[in-house]
C-alpha cells in the first residue's frame, strides 16, 4: 500500500509539472501520448484505491460534480472594474491627471483579454476557492469549475497564502470547434468566445466546463506590499514564479508615447492572437504611486482600459445586389442601413457567394451582425433570427450577368459563378480599376468612380487609352469638379507610371493568380518582359511559389494574341518593361528559403525584407510547415510560439546580420 501511495504522489507531481509546462509556459517536455498514459494510470489507481485519492489530484480536471446552484462569496478585497478611455485624447488626460499629483509616471501595458474575471484564493499553496467578480463585493463560488482549467495551478510552487485575479477565456480555435459541433447537433451557437467562456464557467455541471477547454491569464495581485513587492512588474514576475500563467505580451512604458505605440501595435496585430482582446490595460507601475493616486468607489484611478472601437455592429440588410469582377466572377453584396464600424460609415458588405448566403440563411430584410474582416473588408457575419417578423425575402441567385445579360457559368467547384463575355462592360471597368490601383501602376486621381465615368464617356475603354487621356484634355475641363490643376495632376501621374518597375506592370496586367509577390519574383527572375514571354511552362513551374497552376496561367496569358498586342502597344507608348530593383545575389543560407519576420527589429522590417530578397530569399507573412527560418525581433508575436511548436529554425537579428555580412 505504501508503494501505491508513493506512486500516486509521484504521478501527481509529474502530471502537475506537465500541466505547468504545457498550459502555462507553452514548453512541454513530454508527448501527448505519454501525458495521457500517466493520467490513465493515475485514474486507475484512484479508482482502485479511492481512500488514497488526493483532494487536489489533477484527475479532478475532468470535472464531474454537479451543483444545484452557486454559493455566494464575499470578496475580502473588493474586485473593482476599470474605467474606460476610447481615444488618444482621453489617454493623455489620464496621464495628465496623474502628473498633476506630482508623479512622474511609468506604466505597465497589458492586453485586455476578452473573457470573465476570476479571483483565486490559495492557502498554504493549495487552491481553495475560485470566484466570479459579481458586483465587486459579492461573487459566485465557481471552485469546482475553476479546477477543470488546466492552466490554473492546483498547487503553487511555494506554500503561501495568496489571492490573485485574472481572466478566464476561450481560444478562437476552441470556440470555432465548439460552435461547429453545436451546429451539427442543432444547438444554438455561442455568439462569441467571451459569452462561451462565461457560460461554460457558470455551468452547474463541472464535466461540461471541463469539456470546453477553457484557459486563463493571471494579471493582478491585490496586496503586493504583503510580499515585499514595490512595482506591478515585480508582482507579475512573482505570480509567474508561483506557477501562474502570465500573458507574454506585457510591456514597460516610460511615458504615454510608449503607451500609444503599444496600443497601435496591438490594434493592428490582435487578429494574429489565438484569443480575443478588446483593448489595452494601462497601469501605474509603482505601488506607492498607485496608493497615492487612489480609488473611486467603482475603479482604481491609477489604471484604465483603452477599448478598441467596436468591429461588430447590428444593422438591417435592405437588399442584395451583384457585382462583376475583372475575371467575370459574380459577387453578391449586401446593401445595408448605413452603420459606423471602426470609425467609418458602412453601407455595403460582401456576401462572398451563393453558398455563404445559404449556409448563414441570410434573407433580405434581416437584422444582421456586420463586422470588418481583418478590420478592412465589411462582411455580414451572422443573422439575428430572433428579430424576424415574417416580412423577410428569401435570396435567389441570378443566372445572367447583371451588366451584359450573358448566361452565367459555374466554376468547377460549383461555388462561384462567372460571366463568360469578355466584352462585358463591368469586367472591363474592373480591369481598368485594378491596373491604376496603388498596388499596380499607382496612378493617382483615377479612383473607381472616375474610371467608371471615363469609361462611360468613352475616354478610357481599354488599358492603353489611359496613356492617351491627354487627347481629351478639353473635354475633361468641361466636367464638373475637373479644373486644370486636377487634370494636370492626373496626366502627370499617368506619365510617371511609365517609369514603374516591371513587377508593377505585371501585377497590373491581371494575369490570373499572379499577385504582387509573384509578380516581383517573376520580374527579378526574368529582368524584362520579353524574357518572361519566352519562358517555358516547365521552367516557370520550377520557380518557388509559382508552381504548375500559375505557370499555366502565365503561358495561357501570353499565348493570346490580344494580350501580345496590348504589351506591344504599351511599349510603343513608352512604358518601362524592365525590372528596376536590386538584382538578386545568391546566398547559400538564404537563397530560395522562406522567411517570416516577427517582433521589432533595429533595422526597419521593409529594409530587412529587401535585403533577404536581394540574396534570393522569400519573405512571407505567416508561419507554416513550409517556413524555413523565423527572424526574431524584440516583443515577438504569436508567430514565435508557432515557429517553436513546428521546430522551425530561428535567427535573431544579430545572427541574420552576421550571415548578411
Amino acid at each position: 500500500m505504501q508503494d501505491i501511495k508513493a506512486r500516486i504522489a509521484e504521478l501527481i507531481r509529474i502530471i502537475n509539472q506537465d500541466n505547468y509546462e504545457y498550459y502555462t509556459i507553452d514548453n512541454p517536455s513530454v508527448s501527448d501520448q505519454e501525458y495521457d498514459r500517466l493520467i490513465q494510470e493515475l485514474i486507475k489507481l484512484e479508482e482502485k484505491h479511492p481512500l488514497l485519492k488526493h483532494p487536489d489530484s489533477p484527475t479532478i480536471r475532468v470535472g464531474g460534480e454537479v451543483l444545484t446552484q452557486f454559493k455566494k462569496i464575499e470578496h475580502q478585497i473588493s474586485m473593482l472594474s476599470l474605467g474606460n478611455v476610447f481615444n488618444e485624447e482621453q489617454i493623455k488626460e489620464f496621464d495628465e491627471r496623474i502628473r498633476k499629483i506630482g508623479i512622474m509616471p511609468h506604466y505597465i501595458c497589458e492586453l485586455k483579454i476578452d473573457g470573465l474575471a476570476v479571483s483565486l484564493t490559495y492557502e498554504n499553496g493549495k487552491l481553495i476557492r475560485g470566484a466570479t467578480r459579481g458586483n465587486g463585493v459579492v461573487g459566485e463560488d465557481i471552485t469546482n469549475n475553476v479546477k477543470t482549467i488546466k492552466s490554473i495551478p492546483l498547487i503553487l510552487t511555494e506554500k503561501v497564502n495568496v489571492e490573485v485575479r485574472g481572466e478566464i477565456y476561450m481560444s478562437k480555435k476552441t470556440f470555432a470547434e465548439i460552435n461547429s459541433k453545436r451546429e451539427k447537433e442543432g444547438l444554438e451557437l455561442f455568439k462569441n468566445p467571451r459569452n462561451a467562456a462565461a457560460g461554460s464557467v457558470r455551468n452547474l455541471d463541472s464535466k461540461i466546463t471541463a469539456s470546453r477547454k477553457l484557459d486563463a491569464f493571471i494579471y493582478h495581485l491585490p496586496n503586493p506590499q504583503n510580499y515585499g513587492l514595490k512595482t506591478h512588474e515585480e508582482a507579475l514576475k512573482y505570480m509567474r514564479k508561483l506557477g501562474f500563467k502570465i500573458n507574454p505580451y506585457i510591456t514597460y512604458a516610460n511615458n504615454i508615447s510608449d503607451v500609444l505605440k503599444f496600443i497601435t501595435k496591438w490594434a493592428e496585430g490582435r487578429d494574429d492572437l489565438p484569443y480575443e482582446i478588446d483593448g489595452i490595460v494601462i497601469k501605474l507601475n509603482n505601488i506607492k504611486d498607485q496608493e497615492k493616486v487612489g480609488f473611486t468607489s467603482k475603479y482604481p484611478k491609477w489604471a484604465t482600459a483603452y477599448k478598441f472601437p467596436a468591429i461588430e455592429v447590428v444593422t438591417r440588410l435592405k437588399d442584395i445586389i451583384f457585382t462583376v469582377g475583372r475575371t467575370g466572377q459574380i459577387t453578391p453584396n449586401a446593401i445595408l442601413e448605413p452603420v459606423l464600424i471602426s470609425g467609418s460609415l458602412v453601407s455595403r458588405a460582401t456576401l462572398h457567394n451563393e453558398n455563404y448566403i445559404k449556409e448563414k440563411d441570410i434573407k433580405i430584410g434581416d437584422m444582421v451582425i456586420v463586422r470588418k474582416a481583418g478590420d478592412v473588408i465589411p462582411e455580414v457575419f451572422r443573422v439575428d433570427k430572433t428579430r424576424r417578423d415574417g416580412s423577410e425575402q428569401k435570396f435567389v441567385m441570378i443566372n445572367k450577368c447583371p451588366m451584359c445579360g450573358s448566361l452565367l457559368k459555374p466554376s468547377a467547384s460549383k461555388i462561384d459563378y462567372f460571366c463568360t463575355n469578355n466584352e462585358c462592360d463591368a469586367r472591363k471597368i474592373e480591369e481598368l480599376i485594378h491596373f491604376v490601383s496603388k498596388e499596380a501602376m499607382d496612378i493617382e486621381g483615377l479612383g473607381d468612380r472616375i474610371i467608371e465615368d471615363f469609361y462611360n464617356f468613352g475616354y478610357i475603354k481599354k488599358i492603353t487609352d489611359i496613356y492617351k487621356l491627354t487627347n481629351y484634355s478639353e473635354e475633361l475641363m468641361e466636367l464638373e469638379g475637373f479644373g486644370s490643376k486636377k487634370i494636370n495632376n492626373i496626366l502627370d501621374s499617368i506619365e510617371n507610371s511609365k517609369h514603374n518597375s516591371l513587377e508593377k506592370l505585371l501585377f497590373g496586367l491581371g494575369i490570373k493568380q499572379v499577385g504582387q509577390k509573384n509578380a516581383k519574383i517573376l520580374a527579378k527572375k526574368y529582368n524584362d518582359i520579353n524574357n518572361l514571354m519566352q519562358a517555358t511552362r516547365e521552367e516557370l513551374s520550377l520557380i518557388p511559389d509559382i508552381g504548375p497552376i500559375i505557370s499555366n496561367n502565365i503561358i495561357d496569358y501570353f499565348n493570346k494574341k490580344e494580350n501580345l498586342m496590348l504589351i506591344n502597344e504599351l511599349k510603343e507608348l513608352g512604358l518601362n518593361v524592365n525590372y528596376l530593383g536590386s538584382k538578386t545575389k545568391e546566398h547559400p543560407e538564404i537563397n530560395n528559403k522562406k522567411f517570416v519576420i516577427t517582433g521589432t527589429l533595429k533595422r526597419s522590417r521593409e529594409e530587412t525584407k529587401n535585403l533577404i530578397e536581394l540574396l534570393g530569399g522569400i519573405v512571407t507573412e505567416s508561419v507554416s510547415k513550409k517556413t524555413d527560418v523565423l527572424i526574431l525581433g524584440d516583443n515577438p508575436g504569436i508567430k514565435y510560439n508557432k515557429a517553436l511548436a513546428l521546430g522551425i529554425i530561428i535567427w535573431t537579428e544579430e545572427e541574420l546580420n552576421k550571415k548578411l555580412n
